[in-house]
């Protein structure tokens, strides 16, 4: 009986243990959800009370005015190509280029492809160093031609290289263009 006496005063300090920690756990989980957190809910709820949804008025429209084309005064027809003049330099054709003289080493790359990179000067005479696309370097002076529209170096000056280039327009006709490389530091 003894065992049984013991065992029922268990049972009741059992109960009274499971009770009072529940209540213990409830109130440390009540403790953590505190205000601590209240100064960011305080800006998230006023940050846009300030704010007004103002937005500018939309600028007005100006009505469309058609313009209306009249040849009678020899203006030039908007949907014809409109063709360059070409300089004749007196040479026959227009502008033709020599397609008979061999072709330097320069001429190869692309115009855009090259780099002056620096300048020499001997006497009176000035070269000018271009750096090509393969990264290889070539001394040019005035008369040498360059790049793949027939481009020849009219002057060379410590700051860059003018050239006059061929190119041929949609009629066939030869036209000047005039080209530079400046310096790259």
């Amino acid at each position: 009986m003894r065992n049984s006496a013991l065992g029922q005063s268990q049972i009741q300090i059992l109960p009274v243990r499971g009770t009072f920690l529940v209540l213990l756990v409830s109130l440390l989980l009540l403790g953590c959800g505190g205000e601590e957190f209240q100064d960011l809910q305080d800006f998230v709820n006023n940050s846009g009370a300030d704010l007004r949804g103002q937005v500018d008025p939309a600028p007005e429209i100006k009505p469309y005015e058609p313009f209306p084309y009249d040849n009678s005064a020899s203006l030039p027809d908007p949907f014809k190509a409109r063709k360059q003049e070409a300089k004749n330099t007196g040479g026959t054709g227009l502008n033709q280029p020599d397609f008979a003289r061999p072709k330097q080493e320069l001429e190869n790359f692309p115009l855009e492809s090259m780099k002056m990179v620096g300048y020499l000067r001997k006497g009176n005479t000035g070269n000018a160093i271009i750096r090509s696309s393969e990264g290889k370097l070539h001394r040019v002076k005035v008369g040498n031609y360059i790049g793949m529209n027939f481009g020849q170096i009219i002057t060379i000056s410590e700051a860059e290289v003018k050239i006059k280039e061929m190119v041929q327009d949609g009629a066939g006709d030869w036209l000047e263009r005039e080209s530079s490389l400046q310096l790259v530091e």
